[in-house]
């Protein structure tokens, strides 16, 4: 533990903010580490030392930073958000594309150029120090309260140091980190999030505050409104610096005269591609607040601020083709694929033309001249078609499958569907779960590399990953590929021929077969697959964990022969390991716990069946005569297997008992 960071005497507001920081970092680790991994980092008396420290400067201070060891945010439903009126109208900003407008625009004056962020504007106000309300923008005029969610983002102080009113905006965002990862989470939004801004909307009007939670939303404030009886010495800038002493994310900005503007656009030009915050181009304010707002209005604008949007760079190239990407719901998307143009420093040949319908507005047909644009510099779009041939033909076979196809309305709008339900692009979260970490484990092979691969025809069954190889000339050439990430899958394909059966029986996604249920029907089965897989129903159901339904749906997979094929092409792809025969020892030896619900004290409930598994018990899925335990932190709840166990007898205990009972204290009441 690093002495230094216990020490908090002599310290400036910013130190302090920067030390609460430092301390709920570390705080935040140590517990996890005791409850969820049962290990220690730090003494106990370490720990009430440090929370003590911060519990200190929280109230010293009075700023509670979001996600403090000292606070426990709890959840709430709400059944609809409720709506509320603006003091003043919320108006949008006047635009303007050139650099030349900003200057005369700020003339004599200094002023703040910042990002423009690509989110969603919220409102927050601040009664003695507490967050009371948040408010989303809305039409300007009247917005939804939606204070329950903001405070679950991830950045907003729950408590500051300031008790007078105050009240900001700033803008509600998920990075582009984020959103990439939930978005591969997140099923039942796949197709209604498309950007960072949708699902930030979506997640910030949510009625279930848990949800929200979970998004990884932030807060970066951009205008204070009201602050009584602050002087900031009529300066926007002081306002930001005040705003982050008081522990508030802050929009970054730059200092910038008539002089040095252009050389500051050009500073944020250079840095969006790599920005990870959504972005659709910039703000300058003036730094003058009295003047700024002796300016007044239009009945439009605010005449304090202006925006500035990039450039679009535009190229003319010639369309090749049309490609259609069919996707995991059936939707078939249209890409335009056309000769490479260089926009913004890269090299692009296609552009999502998102449906039919815009198909036809651009009346795009092969061979036409089009122009080509990046959205907000990093989005390929088309801007025009200069020729306009007209749409020749839509297909009426899916490239994947060869099944038919549909042409459907959509809110408005003309889609292509698959109509084949057994499509193997609508299968990917099949193949996801053959290459997943406790099945095939094959590092480079995402859902999303899964899906490209799937849409291009490159895999229509298990083994067929095992054939990539095959497509190398197309892999290495397809975007975000290249001969080096080519190799390297490969090679981790090469490796993961090598594996278990256990891995094998789990990743087949036969409904309601999990990991656990995977081991212990190697393990009855001596890992004999053949005879696991012709076994009856009555054998089945002598396995730990194994019930007539879970039996039913292993042999309603098994009884299909286009599944028996599918699996011993893929079989024939792998080199099974030799398993020794498990001697049970340990504790736990001879039981075998059923777990359902939350955990507290543990990671995951996977955490738990490994410790369980460590001290030779079982883990199994299904509740049967066979189960010694289940554990369910809601021991009296009236779910199906608590009911179950009741009915057979078994003991339902809470973590509190697991650990005791591992410990060798619990007694049944």
């Amino acid at each position: 533990m690093d002495q230094e960071l216990a020490k908090t005497d002599n310290l400036t507001n910013s130190d302090k903010l920067k030390k609460m920081k430092e301390l709920s970092g570390v705080l935040s680790k140590a517990a996890k580490v005791y409850y969820q991994e049962s290990s220690e980092i730090m003494s106990n008396l370490e720990y009430d030392r440090l929370y003590d420290q911060l519990l200190a400067l929280e109230q010293e201070t009075g700023i509670v930073l979001s996600g403090s060891p000292t606070q426990k945010v709890g959840y709430e439903v709400l059944s609809e958000l409720p709506k509320e009126a603006h003091p003043a109208a919320m108006l949008s900003l006047d635009k303007t594309k050139e650099v030349e407008d900003l200057e005369e625009w700020l003339g004599d004056q200094e002023g703040i150029l910042s990002w423009k962020l690509d989110g969603l504007t919220i409102v927050l106000t601040y009664e003695g120090g507490e967050l009371t309300k948040a408010v989303t923008r809305g039409n300007g005029e009247i917005g939804e309260v939606i204070t329950n969610n903001a405070r679950v983002f991830e950045n907003i102080p729950l408590k500051i140091g300031f008790e007078g009113t105050l009240v900001l905006r700033g803008e509600a965002v998920i990075r582009y980190s984020d959103f990439e990862t939930m978005n591969r989470e997140i099923e039942e939004t796949q197709e209604k999030y498309k950007n960072p801004r949708n699902l930030c909307a979506g997640s910030v009007r949510q009625l279930n505050n848990e949800i929200t939670a979970k998004r990884h939303v932030n807060f970066m404030a951009f205008a204070l409104v009201q602050a009584d009886g602050v002087d900031f010495a009529n300066s926007r800038e002081r306002q930001f610096q005040w705003l982050e002493s008081l522990g508030f994310g802050v929009v970054e900005y730059q200092r910038v005269t008539r002089e040095t503007v252009a050389g500051k656009v050009a500073y944020f030009a250079g840095a969006i591609k790599d920005h990870d915050i959504p972005s659709d181009g910039l703000v300058l304010t003036f730094d003058d607040i009295a003047y700024g707002e002796s300016l007044g209005r239009t009945a439009k604008f605010p005449r304090n601020s202006i925006a500035f949007k990039w450039a679009d760079e535009i190229r003319e190239t010639k369309l090749s083709y049309i490609e259609w990407s069919p996707s995991r719901t059936g939707l078939i998307n249209p890409v335009a694929v056309f000769e490479p143009v260089e926009l913004e420093g890269t090299t692009v040949s296609r552009a999502s033309v998102h449906n039919i319908s815009i198909m036809e507005s651009l009346e795009l047909g092969e061979g036409d001249a089009i122009t080509v644009y990046k959205a907000n510099m990093i989005i390929p779009q088309i801007a025009d078609n200069l020729t306009r041939s007209g749409v020749k033909e839509i297909p009426k076979i899916c490239p994947v499958c060869a099944g038919d196809t549909q042409i459907r309305q959509v809110n408005d709008v003309k889609v292509l569907f698959c109509t084949n339900p057994q499509c193997q692009a609508k299968m990917i979260k099949s193949f996801t779960l053959l290459v997943s970490r406790d099945a095939l484990n094959i590092d480079g092979l995402s859902e999303a590399t899964l899906e490209k691969f799937i849409g291009q025809g490159f895999i229509k069954e298990f083994a067929d990953i095992f054939h990539l190889a095959e497509h190398k000339e197309a892999i290495v050439a397809m975007e975000g590929f290249g001969q080096r990430s080519y190799e390297k899958l490969m090679q981790a394909i090469e490796e993961k021929r090598h594996t278990t059966l256990v891995r094998v029986v789990y990743g087949l996604g036969v409904a309601g077969i999990g990991l656990a249920n995977a081991r212990m029907l190697c393990r009855y089965f001596k890992y004999d697959f053949d005879a696991m897989r012709g076994a009856d129903s009555e054998t089945l159901t002598e396995v730990d964990g194994i019930g007539q339904v879970l039996a039913d749906a292993w042999q309603g997979y098994f009884a299909d022969p286009k599944n028996q094929e599918t699996v011993d092409r893929l079989l024939a792809q792998l080199v099974l390991e030799p398993m020794e025969e498990e001697e049970e020892t340990g504790e736990f030896a001879g039981m075998t716990f059923v777990i359902t619900g939350s955990v507290n004290h543990f990671k995951n409930r996977k955490e738990l069946q490994a410790l369980i598994e460590s001290k030779g018990g079982k883990a199994a899925g299904t509740v049967t005569g066979k189960t010694t335990y289940l554990i369910n932190n809601d021991v009296k709840s009236a779910s199906s297997k608590n009911k179950k166990a009741r009915e057979l007898g078994i003991p339902i205990l809470s973590e509190e008992d697991f650990l005791k009972l591992l410990e060798g204290t619990y007694h049944a009441d």
